[in-house]
């Protein structure tokens, strides 16, 4: 099948020999995003409207705060602090009810405003719909490409997380036969390669052994790092 630009990403992930190429794909996305937050974009009328809405989580406001542009942070930051604090006092004035021994208290608005604040992110907005298409874009090519579905079965399989989404995608998009055939697929790929990891961190803790000081590392030096990608989704660079 001809590369279409939506496919690239893909291809690309599943080429890459990660040890789950939706983490792969993911990560990618999520430093793209970063990159434009604090590229030019910054200054347009429409994304700061966008971000002094919705903000930032943790680990993205993390991420945007290591990085060079401290001027474009700055005023990120400082007109959504102007809008938080036009938000905030929208409350002033208003009475909330304390605890009785009958019934919990009804929560005030305020607290359900900053619950909210806490849950939205401009950053996890913007990679949230690309990725999406990532992963139909899997399932429409394991469908359709059998060069792709050679990469698919070829592959070091998936962390937890996206192996659950490939499935649940897998249900939507594939006929009953090439389902049943997709599901073992993916599941022997994930528990063939947990068995290689496990293998790989055995020598790596054999490797502090004195018996084993001038025995070569064979494949464990980065074990650990592509342990926690397996295990919890994380790319350690």
């Amino acid at each position: 099948m001809a590369e279409k630009l939506y496919t690239i990403p893909v291809n690309e992930a599943f080429d890459s020999g990660a040890e789950c190429p939706v983490c792969a794909m993911f990560t990618k996305l999520e430093n793209d995003s970063i990159d434009f937050m604090m590229g030019p974009s910054y200054m347009e009328d429409d994304i700061r409207m966008d971000t002094n809405k919705m903000g930032f989580c943790k680990p993205h406001m993390r991420m945007l705060a290591v990085q060079k542009n401290r001027l474009g942070l700055a005023l990120i930051l400082k007109t959504h602090l102007d809008e938080q604090k036009k938000q905030a006092l929208s409350f002033k004035g208003k009475q909330i009810k304390p605890k009785t021994l009958l019934k919990k208290p009804e929560r005030s608005d305020l607290a359900v405003w900053c619950e909210k604040q806490t849950e939205s992110c401009y950053i996890c907005s913007r990679i949230k719909n690309t990725f999406g298409r990532y992963i139909d874009t899997v399932l429409h090519l394991y469908k359709k490409d059998p060069e792709f579905r050679k990469k698919y079965e070829s592959c070091k399989g998936f962390c937890q997380e996206h192996m659950g989404m490939l499935i649940d995608k897998g249900q939507e998009i594939l006929s009953q036969d090439m389902l049943n055939t997709f599901y073992q697929t993916t599941l022997d790929l994930y528990t063939e390669n947990l068995q290689r990891l496990a293998d790989d961190l055995d020598w790596f803790t054999d490797k502090f052994d004195y018996r084993y000081k001038d025995a070569p590392w064979k494949n464990s030096r980065d074990a650990i790092e592509r342990a926690v990608t397996k295990t919890n989704g994380i790319i350690m660079e």
